[in-house]
């Protein structure tokens, strides 16, 4: 089998005609969707909602649509359950470039329920948690763009799943140690922007390399792992996370990794162990205090980590005699590699915070990530940077302006095969290189549970520079995609 931009697609001696066209097929690259708050509600509050229409009174003021939903909030946090419900809906196209232009509606429901085990017995510092996904509607970049940088952080296969499934202990004085243990989805903790978190595009959240490199993309949005994770604070500025994880979150090697596992319940514990460990530091720290009269620091976030995954790997471009995977004679099974490493640094920095509004803020990020491991890596190296500016607008405090860029190498092993697809074939087959796209968005806070985005990406290079299927003499032009993301809190 032999992995084509995150897939993977069974090759045969003599069918290299067919080979060409798939590697022109863009893969589905896993996400993070947007940020979920919770609410806590006072479980010694009274039901705010009597009538079915009651929460509309106050519905400019609301945390969340339905307010009190009708007084179950009240009645679970008694219980010390909290429940949050966000839909998140996009409307993208490309009016320029990819193997088609169009539109393609897609969206996401993540439900989550927490339950405070000091609140609901009297046991301090456990959190236990569940939540799951209904994901509905198209993916414009598997249908249009082709890119390896897909342009939604939400699209993908359409599915009802089970995402998380955790609990976590809080141990020694002030909270020094948290232990986690159970199904969890690592773009929720590791490798983590902030400010990376107001775009669409998928790459700023779960990074390009792991997304393509990952036995089924890795533990991410939409998928989920068991493993166990050590999240320790020594001192207050710095965190030290470690986890261990199952190796993949699906059983088998080969196919659509969402499809293997469509309902999040399949917990395979057969593919090896991906381990994966990440240093923070933060300013100002936990408890910090500002001197009289003296300013705000200007906040900052550094990580620095590595991850490392057992499982045996394809190799890009060998068989296992040593021939070219596009080679007619081929035996067509890749050579294996056992191992896959890669290492990753990410800074949140505040550049600047008005002295006349301290709401009003500029800040810049970077996230960088590589591998040297170049024969069974498909992309082996990925960026992300850009600046958002908060409250950008005058009595518009929680707004989000936002400009970004993400760029992916493909690895020269890849490349290599592109080169050895055209020479067999005799086809128009340019080896793969890099892909760039920058993104420009807006955050409107229209009320505290309802937001809008307008959004707009460019792609250069999409898909490292394959063929387009509509046009197999020429490579995928630029491509310019618009759109508008909403999420409504309820």
């Amino acid at each position: 089998m032999k992995r084509v931009f995150g897939r993977t697609v069974p090759l045969r001696t003599g069918t290299l005609l067919a080979l060409a066209g798939a590697v022109m097929v863009g893969g589905h690259a896993l996400a993070a969707p947007p940020p979920l708050s919770i609410p806590v509600t006072d479980e010694n509050a009274a039901p705010t909602s009597e009538g079915p229409f009651d929460f509309l009174q106050d519905w400019k003021r609301n945390g969340g649509l339905l307010g009190d939903m009708w007084g179950l909030r009240t009645a679970l946090s008694k219980y010390g359950i909290s429940l949050g419900i966000e839909e998140t809906s996009e409307d993208l196209g490309n009016v320029t470039g990819g193997s088609r232009t169009g539109f393609a509606y897609d969206g996401l429901t993540q439900a989550v329920l927490q339950l405070n085990t000091q609140r609901a017995f009297g046991w301090y510092g456990g959190t236990f948690n569940v939540s799951a996904l209904q994901i509905h509607g198209q993916n414009l970049s598997a249908e249009n763009l082709q890119t390896l940088q897909t342009a939604s952080g939400i699209e993908s296969d359409p599915a009802t799943r089970l995402w998380e499934l955790w609990y976590d202990q809080k141990f020694l004085d002030e909270d020094r140690l948290d232990i986690k243990v159970g199904q969890q989805s690592l773009d929720q903790e590791y490798m983590v922007s902030s400010n990376a978190l107001s775009f669409v595009n998928t790459m700023f959240g779960w990074p390009m390399l792991p997304s393509a490199d990952l036995p089924g993309g890795g533990p991410a949005y939409p998928l989920s792992a068991l493993g166990v994770r050590a999240k320790y604070r020594p001192v207050d500025p710095i965190n030290i996370l470690f986890g261990v994880y199952s190796g993949s979150p699906t059983q088998h090697s080969s196919g659509d990794p969402q499809l293997d596992n469509p309902s999040g319940t399949s917990f395979p514990l057969n593919r090896g162990v991906l381990a994966i460990a990440e240093v923070q530091y933060s300013y100002p720290a936990l408890g910090s205090m500002v001197s009289p009269g003296a300013a705000e620091p200007l906040a900052r976030v550094y990580r620095i980590g590595a991850w490392y995954d057992s499982e045996d790997f394809d190799d890009e471009r060998f068989d296992n005699t040593g021939l070219s995977l596009a080679n007619p004679t081929s035996t067509g099974l890749p050579r294996q590699h056992r191992g896959d490493f890669a290492i990753y640094a990410v800074a949140d920095q505040m550049v600047w915070r008005s002295t006349a509004d301290p709401n009003r803020s500029i800040s810049v990020f970077t996230r960088v990530m590589g591998t040297p491991m170049a024969d069974r890596n498909l992309v082996d190296f990925s960026l992300n940077a850009g600046v958002t500016v908060k409250d950008p607008l005058t009595y518009r405090t929680d707004d989000t302006f936002g400009l970004g860029l993400g760029y992916t190498h493909v690895s020269s092993q890849a490349s290599a095969y592109d080169r050895d697809v055209a020479i067999e074939t005799g086809t128009f087959n340019p080896p793969r290189s890099s892909e760039t796209f920058v993104e420009a968005t807006y955050q409107y806070q229209v009320t505290p549970w309802l937001q809008l985005q307008p959004d707009l990406q460019y792609v250069f290079n999409p898909g490292g520079g394959v063929a387009d299927p509509s046009a197999p003499n020429q490579r995928i032009k630029g491509e310019l995609v618009l759109g508008a993301r909403t999420n409504i809190l309820f």
